[in-house]
């Protein structure tokens, strides 16, 4: 299963967000373990380097980048999920392009804290908790 991983559970693992971070991390384990193909769309990458450096400073935000990317596979955006994202049904532009991107690389679904700002997708679309109950069930 490739699953999406949206910029708000990246950042509840670290910037250890409670009560978020308990399910975001065992998501990043289920990862690592090869339960789910977990990717990142190209923006979130840019988005946590800004936001670790703007509050740890350059080498933390470097160190989580190369971190996420031997953990994670990279959603391309480029004009083509831009400009879909543009003319999409989505009431935020960036949530667009996330969906827009994951659809480009073949993800089955999204994984996101608010799964509301995600009505109008396409793919499939779990908070974390409903993603780690989903995973359970395959493995029983």
């Amino acid at each position: 299963m490739r699953i999406l991983f949206d910029t708000n559970v990246v950042l509840d693992v670290f910037l250890d967000r409670d009560p978020f971070v308990e399910a975001a991390a065992h998501l990043f384990d289920a990862n690592a373990r090869g339960d789910i193909e977990g990717m990142l769309g190209a923006t979130t990458v840019t988005t946590i380097y800004y936001l670790l450096a703007s509050d740890r400073g350059n080498t933390v935000a470097h160190e989580k980048v190369e971190a996420l990317l031997r953990l994670f596979d990279v959603a391309a955006v480029n004009r083509r999920v831009l400009a879909q994202a543009v003319e999409s049904e989505f009431a935020d532009y960036e949530d667009a392009v996330l969906h827009g991107a994951a659809r480009m690389a073949g993800a089955d679904g999204i994984v996101t804290r608010n799964t509301a700002d995600f009505s109008a997708a396409s793919l499939s679309v779990h908070t974390p908790t409903e993603l780690l109950t989903i995973l359970d069930h395959r493995r029983d």
